[in-house]
């Protein structure tokens, strides 16, 4: 590609991102401003213009699935496959280094990726181990997270506790972090938070590996830059090296992860980190309308903190926001289950052109109780993704324990998936005698078999285990879809699991094909709720943060209320309170063509009936762009456009439930009818075509 064709169709300041290339700069992309355009452009204008290889590009970002779209819009822009590159998440591009280097660190390059789960089961074991209380282990799991992400390992954390003359539960944390760290290493595993811990620790006690990959990677671009963590940061201005060629694009706007460990004063005191840095503002939105947009700004204004942008529409003015009170969370349900059929009874949208988009999870359980009730498709987006799913986590630990037999907490899952008469009496033994001879579970089981200290019926068991194992091990570098294959079959656990989630494990294999073993363990590991795919046409119901980066022409927010957003854990605290504005903000601009904001005089919350105020955000609203909607009530519904008047009603006999003739489609049944006098509209469901929507004057309808 050429230099010009690469600028076609950029705005002046895109173009202004695209070709700088060297020295540090930073993007500031408002809601909608065609950021991931930009970054795929850049991409091709370093290849194609400056003829930089792409496997020089290193381009990092936050989940599977935007790392996923931005390699297939890079391909799809340059007209090429990137085998090879570096376009991944932090996680990603960290393990992959690792994979290379972290024998200088101790470990074994066959390492295996711990998620939360995995982390959550090691820490109970040690909590009980120490006689701690296990009902800590998500706190104190959240607590290690916490700490890695501000590149704080147990040994500097113990030096800080005694620095501040702390006793008590902090000692006996420093404790269960130390252990916790041993037993990750003893087992040749990283957590999430390790990964990115871990390089940075290479980089800085190896000087030479991070020449290396300075040189490798002369050109860095790093996605949503305001949700990098102090870790993240840290590896980002190490990889940027003495050439400084690194492209941050982000929004402080949109800074809504503060509790997952994310700075915003990272992206605010970038042009102190790097002097003379270029800065580009991104402020023409191609998403939304002005009034929505001219709202949301109203409201992020009024935080202090941020780096000030105005963000324009050229699509006019469109519709003015609407606002409505319900007078509890089930009639507000009502009001948007029955909006949502209004507008698609209309012909206008899809049911996947909707979004109710909410502060907390239980929000949605009557939201979910409604669209039953209404017989209205829906998913709830960031539940349990396919790689969590039980069935397909025991398969996966199974492959871990193959390619890594010092897992032992992937053995100890597999040793009863499905059961083998192993009990967990015969396993806690084994592990505490494996601890005493400094030997790993699998070791001491292999050695247990050709022992005589063991009763004779449980060293049968586990010699029937092991064996399985090795035959399973001789096998790890063939194909990987024969030996999920093979594990099924060896081990019975599809005749065990059922047939409905044994679907589950073919799907599994048939995605193993053409991959090697480490290659499939690390992509398993790194996939998340937020990296699977949504493309059925059903209303989408998520929470605010769950929205982030998406789009859809009509959205709702429930319960925009004092206590829930802003939600009243936060109201006390100026910079959670910024937080809460940014997260209404990122909600707000989700919205491409209409916005409904609702609320609740009284909700039930944590078990009891409370009355509700109206966020303090409303009162942040433009009058000039907002319009409150009068509730009317009619079958115990409340819409948002006029009802139909009984004159239209009486006026044709197609009303719901008449069986009708088409001259061509034949018998159907009349679902609804609705619009105007003078254009009045059916939607009819025919056995012989599904459903039509139909304008009475041209559709020759007979009714039976």
């Amino acid at each position: 590609m050429n230099k010009n064709t690469i600028l076609k169709n950029l705005n002046p300041q895109q173009k202004e991102a695209v070709i700088h290339t060297e020295g540090p700069l930073l993007v500031l992309a408002g809601a909608g401003s065609g950021k991931t355009r930009v970054i795929t452009h850049r991409f091709a204008y370093l290849s194609d213009v400056l003829k930089t290889s792409p496997a020089s590009i290193l381009t990092m970002t936050f989940t599977n699935k935007a790392a996923r779209e931005m390699k297939e819009r890079i391909e799809r822009l340059m007209g090429k496959a990137l085998k090879g590159s570096y376009i991944g998440t932090f996680h990603s591009q960290s393990s992959r280094i690792l994979r290379r280097e972290i024998d200088k660190l101790g470990f074994q390059k066959n390492f295996v990726i711990y998620d939360e789960d995995n982390s959550c089961s090691l820490i109970r074991s040690i909590l009980k181990e120490f006689k701690i209380h296990e009902a800590l282990y998500k706190g104190i799991v959240s607590k290690i997270s916490s700490l890695k992400a501000s590149l704080i390992g147990p040994e500097q954390f113990l030096m800080i506790t005694h620095d501040e003359d702390s006793y008590g539960f902090d000692e006996k944390f420093a404790r269960v972090y130390m252990r916790y760290q041993d037993e990750l290493k003893k087992n040749n595993a990283l957590d999430f938070d390790d990964l990115i811990m871990y390089t940075v620790k290479l980089f800085e006690k190896h000087p030479k590996v991070l020449e290396k990959y300075n040189r490798e990677f002369p050109y860095i671009m790093v996605d949503e830059f305001q949700d990098t963590n102090t870790a993240q940061h840290r590896l980002s201005k190490l990889l940027a090296g003495k050439l400084r060629n690194i492209c941050f694009v982000g929004d402080d706007d949109q800074s809504i992860y503060r509790f997952r460990g994310a700075e915003v004063k990272n992206l605010l005191t970038f042009e102190k980190d790097f002097p003379k840095a270029k800065v580009v503002r991104l402020e023409q939105n191609y998403r939304s309308t002005q009034n929505i947009l001219n709202a949301a700004s109203e409201i992020i204004t009024r935080n202090p903190a941020r780096k000030p942008k105005k963000l324009w529409s050229d699509r006019g003015d469109g519709e003015k926001i609407c606002y409505c009170t319900t007078n509890n969370e089930i009639e507000e349900a009502r009001f948007i289950a029955s909006s949502i059929k209004e507008f698609y009874l209309k012909g206008k949208h899809s049911y996947g052109d909707f979004a109710v988009l909410y502060r907390v999870n239980f929000q949605s359980r009557v939201l979910e109780d409604v669209m039953l009730e209404h017989g209205l498709p829906y998913r709830v987006i960031g539940g349990i993704s396919f790689y969590h799913r039980k069935e397909v986590k025991d398969i996966i630990s199974y492959l871990r324990v193959i390619n890594n037999p010092s897992d032992s907490l992937s053995l100890k899952r597999i040793l009863s998936c499905p059961p083998r008469g192993i009990g967990a009496t015969s396993i806690a033994r084994m592990e505490n005698e494996a601890k005493k001879k400094d030997k790993t579970l699998y070791e001491l089981m292999k050695q247990t078999t050709r022992g005589n200290g063991t009763a004779t019926a449980l060293r049968g068991k586990v010699g029937d285990f092991i064996k399985s194992m090795e035959d399973l091990r001789r096998q790890k570098d063939g194909d990987l879809r024969k030996l999920l294959l093979q594990i099924y079959e060896q081990t019975g656990y599809l005749e065990w699991i059922g047939e409905e989630k044994a679907e589950n494990l073919k799907a599994l294999a048939a995605s193993a094909e053409g991959k090697n073993l480490q290659e499939f363990i690390d992509i398993t590991s790194l996939t998340g709720a937020t990296d699977e795919d949504h493309g059925d046409d059903s209303i989408s119901l998520m929470t605010l943060h769950s929205a982030k980066g998406l789009e859809f022409p009509v959205v709702f927010i429930a319960g925009v209320e004092d206590g829930l957003l802003p939600h009243f854990h936060t109201i006390k605290n100026p910079d959670e309170l910024q937080e809460e504005r940014r997260l209404f903000y990122v909600g707000m601009t989700r919205a491409q063509d209409l916005l409904i904001l609702s609320t609740a005089k009284k909700r039930r919350l944590y078990s009891s009936v409370q009355k509700q105020e109206p966020s303090r955000f409303l009162s942040e609203l433009p009058g000039e762009c907002c319009r409150y909607i009068e509730k009317r009530q009619k079958r115990d519904t409340v819409r948002i456009a006029a009802e139909m008047s009984a004159a239209v009603l009486n006026s044709t006999p197609f009303i719901t439930g008449v069986r009708v003739k088409h001259p061509k489609w034949g018998v159907g049944v009349v679902r609804d009818c609705y619009g105007d006098t003078d254009d009045l509209r059916v939607m009819v469901n025919f056995s012989s075509v599904g459903v039509k929507r139909l304008s009475l004057k041209f559709a020759h309808l007979e009714e039976l």
